[in-house]
């Protein structure tokens, strides 16, 4: 069955329907969308410039923070007017648009923290071989790889998506057109739906949450032969930081994608949203600067490198 040609758009019910919380919320978000903004725009802009920043860990965090910037972009501003908007309709068209471009930054996302830890764990385990390893083209062709993938997976869940028939219905619970809700939505077979989306994201998520977790096996095993306890003390730090954000980020997508759509819940799902659409984006360029200075990092990699040859 196709789309029916009635079904030409869709209602967002949005965070809430208590029209007393609306303005509220609305500034809220307006500062959380702010301070993203700044946060992830002012971090692209200072390593671009600075060419003491031209380095693999850097190079990867910038790309971070565009992915970041661009799918909380996505979400913001149809968010924010949806506050103020007495009819909070999206059409047919820019739904679709809309759930093929968040899908492709979130995949990006996922996989971009993947080859961070990797690159962690040459420059802690391997470094005397890390530039030679992490040179600027396997970056660049690891970065395109993470862009590519991201993108061909997200067609394939946007073709598989909207060729459902949505006839009983056209209010999507939720602040913006994502998977789960609009398969709850159809009134079509999902069963293909579930399997392609289970296969593929948990294939994706799972993969890079399994390289993350490697890599940070190794390192945290490199780590226990440091003999200086302030450098053993200051490593445990940087990677207790870096993998409560990925255990965040990866807890929040196996639990949005990876269950059968009978067991959602409207409230819960969309508090989980909130989380990894608005307040990770928004978190990342703090975790990322303030734990991870420039000065910092140099002087504790030097000495980092100290240790490790001398053992």
């Amino acid at each position: 069955m196709g789309n029916y040609s009635e079904v030409t758009e869709f209602i967002l019910s949005g965070l809430t329907d208590r029209l007393e919380l609306q303005v509220p919320l609305f500034g809220v978000f307006l500062l959380m969308y702010g301070i993203t903004l700044l946060g992830n725009g002012g971090m692209i802009l200072l390593i671009t410039l600075d060419p003491r920043l031209h380095t693999p860990m850097y190079f990867f965090l910038r790309n971070l923070s565009f992915c970041d910037l661009c799918y909380s972009s996505i979400i913001f501003p149809k968010m924010l007017l949806n506050f103020l908007a007495e009819r909070k309709s999206i059409s047919y068209t820019a739904c679709a648009v809309q759930m093929y471009l968040f899908v492709s930054f979130a995949d990006v996302e996922c996989l971009l923290l993947a080859v961070m830890a990797y690159d962690r764990y040459v420059a802690i385990c391997n470094p005397l071989l890390y530039t030679v390893t992490m040179s600027r083209q396997l970056c660049k062709q690891l970065v395109a790889g993470v862009y590519a993938v991201g993108l061909v997976d997200s067609m394939i869940h946007t073709f598989c998506t909207f060729r459902l028939s949505f006839c009983s219905s056209n209010i999507i619970s939720h602040f913006f057109c994502d998977i789960p809700q609009l398969l709850v939505l159809s009134c079509s077979d999902t069963r293909i739906n579930e399997i392609v989306m289970f296969a593929f994201i948990g294939c994706i998520v799972v993969s890079s949450l399994m390289t993350v977790l490697l890599s940070y096996v190794y390192i945290i095993s490199t780590i226990l032969q440091i003999r200086s306890t302030e450098g053993r003390h200051k490593a445990f730090s940087t990677c207790t930081f870096h993998l409560t954000a990925v255990v965040l980020f990866y807890g929040i997508q196996l639990f949005m994608y990876l269950r059968p759509t009978s067991s959602y819940s409207i409230d819960t799902d969309k508090a989980a949203s909130v989380f990894y659409t608005l307040v990770i984006p928004m978190l990342n360029p703090l975790i990322y600067s303030l734990r991870n200075t420039e000065l910092k990092f140099m002087g504790g990699y030097k000495k980092l490198k100290n240790q490790l040859t001398s053992t």
